[in-house]
């Protein structure tokens, strides 16, 4: 047994990763590197979560059944991927503290691990109760390989958020026993394969009738060839 963040004894078990999104629609760059993630920081899976409405985004362009579809198409063979489907079922905006305080219930004695990228961390500080998300879990920013994590770009980064990192960084050296020992409160950066590839380009080359090819699972793009989305 360990100690948890809030000295609460926990038996250690492997973390889980939790990555929401609109996923209008999914694609490679969501895939590889939380594939990446799981490997290195040794998660017993990632949980895909599709919002029903993201806070700071437009509505997404096509009916909610089809992007959970597009979601469980990209992720079946891989079987440490799970998509959950809590966010569209609770309806409304789709704040993140609400789906870690409902996570953590369902998973009282595991770490959780928020996987987000470093455009997503960089804004945090304009995301509600942001600064409670560390009381349900920890936060791993993945970032391109050749941004060094202990010199990285604080032009990205506002005073606030700098501040809030700095308080809170992981020890990089031990990492996983970091993670895997506590059930929150750490922020690791982590540098993954990054692919230059955004949902709004892969709609406007659908709109504008280009190939997507290789840009998403061939499954995903079966489906937006059959319900004919993005066109």
């Amino acid at each position: 047994m360990v100690i948890s963040g809030n000295n609460r004894p926990i038996v250690k078990q492997r973390p889980i990763g939790i990555y929401g999104g609109s996923f209008d629609p999914i694609h490679y760059g969501h895939l590889r590197p939380n594939l990446e993630l799981c490997e290195r920081l040794d998660l017993a899976q990632v949980r895909f979560i599709p919002a029903f409405q993201s806070p700071h985004k437009d509505s997404p362009q096509i009916p909610l059944e089809q992007r959970l579809e597009m979601v469980a198409q990209a992720i079946k063979d891989e079987p440490r991927f799970v998509l959950d489907e809590r966010e569209i079922q609770r309806g409304g905006a789709s704040y993140t503290i609400d789906t870690l305080k409902s996570l953590r219930q369902d998973y009282p004695e595991r770490p959780l691990c928020l996987l987000m990228g470093m455009d997503a961390f960089a804004g945090i500080d304009q995301w509600h109760q942001w600064q409670a998300i560390l009381d349900y879990a920890h936060i791993i920013v993945s970032h391109r390989p050749s941004m060094c994590a202990d010199r990285h770009d604080k032009l990205i980064f506002s005073a606030t958020v700098e501040r809030f990192y700095q308080a809170h960084k992981a020890d990089e050296n031990n990492i996983n026993d970091s993670i895997g020992q506590c059930l929150s409160g750490t922020i690791h950066l982590e540098p993954v394969t990054q692919l230059a590839i955004s949902a709004t380009d892969i709609r406007n080359r659908l709109k504008n009738k280009q190939s997507i090819r290789y840009l998403m699972p061939e499954a995903v793009i079966n489906l937006i060839k059959y319900y004919d989305l993005y066109t």
